[in-house]
């Protein structure tokens, strides 16, 4: 099955023999994570499409994919219309697509480990308004037919030291259990692997670009642990590391150890947790309790370990940055560097620290209309040089043991237009306006969106994804709960207020299809702020990222007097951060982009 039109047959053919009438894709793994392992990449098998977030729904006839905003362009290049049909969300939802579009009486197949219980709830009144049914399937049928599905990793988990967690694991399972005990539960589920590498200070390779292992774990209200990973992935180090609290298992005997609780009370976060977690303890007699994970917020507010590490690691990456800002600088302009090789050179120097574990994410090296696609992937095929007088947008970032890192810088290759300049200028202006905003404590991301988008709405123009979103330490370079975005939007999170500690990105951008695309991208940090005379307590952001921005792509006469000022007290400090870690040309070559407007 080479063509994914055979892939489609195929499935359509299992799903005849499995007495199903239709199959819900969902782009995720038993854990609901955003980026998942190979071998639960089923909807990139099925369809083509490699977006980070998408469903797509096969029934006898009919076929259709569903993505948001960020993916408009990038699905009609990777998706054949031919076979499949494109839905957008927000505008629509898999269950209202499959109440008009299923026939009376289907099957609808799903997989409950691929599902929250909430998604299943609103999938099953859609389907029974229409007189069909939602059926939890015991085999995913995608399954089924591919043939060369990989394996689960087998790489062995790593322990993240104390020097680097700040906290040991042993604390942070009694906060918890004190947690419980307030709840009056006896136990936690965490299904979300950046909770349990987080919880456990252990690490792994299960998941390109993020530091985690394949595992499902309870917390107790003692404080102990049972940890269900495949027995091969743990080393003495790592078996010494979790101690006697933690009791170990095979990954495959979470399900059967869940039918064992029966008469306890349960913690399960309906927004992590997959719908089987919740059917399995109901079933068993279990009482379910649904809450937030306890090491979400917890794993969101950075302590100071956690802080000082990540500054280390933006150091470090900024260096990184300036060297590879500088080659580019010299060598696009000749001709002859492409996307590829921009982001293969990008990563050479990050690699070059000696430091570097891994990426944060596949790099977004998109060069004149292919900056115009906010989340595009350069293959082989899509492939273009950076030519003159158009714009080079590289999104990126690195995993170090003491932190992730996430920058986006777009600069000129040659001689921008007015238009470049004057939307370039929109998008430093709202990155300014969110660095340099004060709010109350409690105000939430989606109070302040508003602040990034202002310049750009004054001139007929807008983005479709959120100004910001959580950042992981030495874990996902996209952690919740916190998120600037607008309300309603399809990236959830936006409603939860920002606590000292928090990381989130910066990241206001333009995408003129067709043509270019710009965004700039600085990690902030949330900090108390002391304002004379402030009757509440205040809060605001501490800038954590440190690279030139382009000044060829600025309308200077756009910006007001405190603008100016903010972007020349940002070279300077770019200058005193980043300057001594850089010698020779490299550090001549930072002071002339930093020189003051």
């Amino acid at each position: 099955m080479s063509s994914h039109a055979d892939r489609l047959a195929a499935l359509r053919a299992q799903l005849q023999s499995d007495r199903l009438d239709g199959f819900v894709v969902p782009l995720t793994d038993e854990h609901m994570s955003e980026y998942v392992g190979s071998y639960a990449q089923r909807l990139a098998w099925l369809t083509g499409f490699e977006g980070s977030a998408g469903t797509a729904v096969v029934l006898p006839e009919e076929a259709a994919i569903f993505t948001d905003g960020r993916y408009t362009v990038q699905v009609r290049a990777q998706v054949d219309g031919d076979h499949w049909s494109y839905q957008s969300i927000p505008d629509t939802s898999v269950a209202e697509w499959l109440q008009a579009n299923a026939a009376d009486g289907a099957r609808i197949g799903y997989d409950p480990w691929l599902h929250t219980a909430d998604w299943v709830k609103r999938a099953k009144k859609a389907l029974a308004e229409k007189g069909a049914e939602l059926i939890a399937v015991t085999r995913n049928p995608i399954d089924a037919v591919w043939a060369d599905r990989p394996q689960p990793s087998t790489a062995r988990l790593s322990v993240q030291g104390d020097a680097h967690a700040g906290r040991s694991s042993a604390a942070k399972r009694q906060e918890m259990a004190d947690w419980l005990k307030e709840k009056k539960a006896d136990a936690a589920v965490l299904s979300a692997l950046e909770s349990i590498a987080w919880t456990f200070n252990v690490r792994g390779t299960d998941v390109s670009h993020t530091p985690v292992a394949l595992a499902f774990a309870l917390v107790s209200d003692d404080g102990t642990a049972d940890l269900f990973v495949a027995s091969e992935k743990l080393g003495d180090d790592v078996r010494q590391h979790l101690g006697n609290g933690v009791r170990v298992h095979e990954r495959a005997d979470f399900e059967p150890f869940l039918k064992t609780l029966r008469g306890k009370s349960v913690v399960v976060d309906p927004q992590l947790a997959v719908a089987a977690i919740f059917e399995t303890l109901e079933g068993a007699g279990a009482k379910v309790i649904a809450a937030r994970d306890p090491s979400v917020l917890p794993r969101a507010i950075k302590n100071e370990t956690e802080i000082a590490g990540h500054v280390a690691a933006q150091v470090r990456d900024g260096a990184a940055i300036v060297r590879f800002l500088r080659w580019l600088s010299i060598e696009a302009p000749k001709g002859g560097v492409t996307e590829l090789s921009a982001a293969a050179k990008l990563q050479d120097f990050r690699a070059a620290t000696g430091l570097l574990a891994d990426l944060s994410f596949d790099t977004i090296s998109g060069a004149g209309p292919n900056a115009a696609l906010p989340h595009y992937r350069v293959s082989e095929e899509s492939n273009r040089p950076l030519e003159m007088d158009s714009i080079y947008l590289v999104d990126s970032g690195g995993q170090y043991r003491d932190g992730t890192t996430d920058i986006t810088r777009t600069v000129i290759v040659g001689t921008p237009t007015a238009e470049m300049k004057d939307r370039f200028t929109r998008v430093l202006k709202g990155n300014i306006a969110i660095d340099t905003a004060l709010f109350p404590a409690g105000t939430r991301g989606v109070q302040l969106d508003t602040l990034a988008r202002q310049f750009l709405w004054a001139a007929g123009v807008d983005y479709a994804h959120g100004t910001g979103h959580g950042v992981g330490a030495y874990l996902s370079v996209h952690e919740g709960p916190q998120r600037i975005s607008p309300a309603g939007s399809s990236q959830a999170g936006g409603d939860e207020p920002l606590k000292p500690g928090m990381i989130l990105s910066n990241e206001p951008g333009y995408y003129k299809t067709g043509d270019y695309g710009i965004r700039i991208e600085n990690l902030i940090l949330v900090v108390p702020r002391e304002i004379a005379g402030a009757e509440k307590e205040m809060l605001g952001f501490e800038t954590l990222t440190f690279a030139p921005i382009d000044r060829r792509l600025i309308d200077t006469d756009l910006l007001t007097g405190a603008e100016r000022r903010w972007l020349n007290d940002y070279h300077a400090r770019v200058v005193a951060v980043i300057g001594p870690e850089l010698e020779g040309e490299d550090r001549a070559w930072l002071e002339a982009e930093c020189a003051p407007l």
